[in-house]
């Protein structure tokens, strides 16, 4: 792909709008031309515009851009856009991200078009014939673009690992979350609220894993996409970590596979992503871990560039028919890395 795409970061001064940017930074596909935020950040140089929160330094050309508003005019007069990535805050993405979709492929990671029938909810390895459903979205709606969602973070790393057990008949599923404090965006929690603590309440967390693992694990039927057949429970909670939520997972099958081959089911899981060795795609989805205190937060986040789910204590359980822990980087895998990752098999289906 010898012509790089140029693309447009909408929400660019937010946390996800900067992990975009550092993931997108020499990418061999896409190119940064522009950036866009709210009103109180246009006009200003990019690292005048935000407090750069990422491990890595604001590249110097990233730093000088100008940013400007986050609509259709701003951004054309500012630059060449051949697609859209978007990290607006739920509330503002619904109307702003329709504009775009109208004149351009726009990869949201807002939650406002998620449930949507004619929109793609992806997980590249997962549902990569969903990406169809944007050209049933285009007549419906009239759109030279569309627009298609990533799931939320907490839903993406539970789906990765619920899809290679649908083989054994998936019937149930219990999960109990610890999620880091960069889900919350920045600034996020007020440190009084969450040192020496755990809040057991994270607003549409529940509701939003509990609905959108259906959509994504359904069958795409040529028209729309019907909801996988298993019941899911959710229990969300913050937890005073930076980075990597870590679930606790219980799940009940019609069948009764050994624990050998429940490991192996995760470790041979690969998807289109990997067969088309897409540049972000992880060589393993899923990594196991055999120690009996991993996974980690801290040391297992990074897994695959941040991209692989890892998973850990595989055990019988005496209610359900399994259990185990799994852990994601929630701003990579969970949030841009997942959205680059997607926009990438967009582009390899010709559908950019």
């Amino acid at each position: 792909m010898a012509i790089k795409r140029k693309v447009a970061i909408l929400g660019a001064t937010g946390a996800v709008g900067q992990r975009f940017i550092q993931l997108l930074h020499e990418h061999p596909w896409f190119q940064i031309d522009v950036l866009a935020a709210s009103e109180r950040s246009a006009g200003k140089k990019y690292k005048d515009a935000c407090s750069w929160l990422m491990e890595t330094e604001l590249p110097k050309e990233i730093a000088e851009l100008p940013v400007v508003n986050a609509d259709v005019d701003s951004v054309e007069q500012a630059g060449t856009v051949d697609m859209v990535f978007s990290s607006l805050p739920g509330e503002l993405a619904g109307s702003v991200e329709a504009q775009f979709g109208a004149l351009y492929p726009v990869f949201s990671k807002a939650s406002a078009f998620r449930m949507a029938k004619d929109v793609p909810l992806i997980i590249p390895e997962i549902n990569p014939d969903h990406t169809e459903l944007v050209k049933i979205q285009q007549k419906l709606r009239g759109w030279k673009g569309f627009i298609t969602t990533d799931p939320n973070c907490s839903t993406i790393q539970l789906a990765i690992t619920l899809k290679p057990l649908m083989r054994f008949g998936l019937k149930q599923v219990v999960v109990s979350t610890m999620q880091a404090l960069s889900g919350a965006g920045y600034p996020g929690v007020p440190s009084l609220d969450i040192i020496d603590n755990v809040i057991p309440f994270i607003s549409s967390e529940e509701e939003k894993m509990e609905t959108e693992a259906l959509k994504i694990l359904g069958k795409y039927n040529g028209h729309t996409v019907q909801n996988a057949d298993f019941q899911l429970s959710a229990s969300c909670n913050r937890v005073h970590v930076i980075n990597g939520h870590l679930e606790s997972v219980f799940i009940k099958l019609e069948q009764d596979p050994t624990m050998a081959e429940i490991e192996e089911a995760f470790t041979k899981f690969q998807g289109e992503p990997q067969n088309l060795k897409l540049p972000s795609a992880p060589i393993n989805p899923i990594v196991v871990r055999h120690e009996k205190n991993r996974p980690q937060p801290r040391f297992d986040r990074d897994t695959g560039n941040g991209m692989s789910i890892v998973v850990g204590r595989i055990r019988k359980d005496p209610l359900m028919t399994f259990k185990y822990m799994c852990l994601g980087h929630n701003t990579v895998r969970g949030a841009a890395g997942g959205g680059i990752l997607s926009a990438e098999l967009y582009a390899s289906k010709g559908l950019v």
